[in-house]
């Protein structure tokens, strides 16, 4: 079985990615995006969390790099 697990967090943001290459299995290969809650911080609500699957994912990763090229953004 070839699995792979990463996870990355920020301040803001808690991202996760899960994969079982061998799995056909609904839900082995997902994306998660979460809000980190800090007390007194920015988020006053629980815990927000977004799940995709790596082709949801792949899909939003174009959208992104199609829209937010670097001369693109206005500060």
């Amino acid at each position: 079985m070839s699995t792979y697990n990463k996870q990355y967090q920020t301040s803001r943001f808690s991202f996760g990615i899960n994969r079982n290459t061998t799995s056909k299995q609904a839900g082995s290969n997902t994306v998660t995006i979460a809000t980190r809650a800090e007390e007194g911080g920015f988020y006053s609500t629980p815990t927000t969390q977004l799940s995709m699957t790596v082709k949801e994912a792949r899909a939003l990763q174009g959208f992104l790099n199609s829209n937010l090229m670097d001369d693109q953004i206005v500060s």
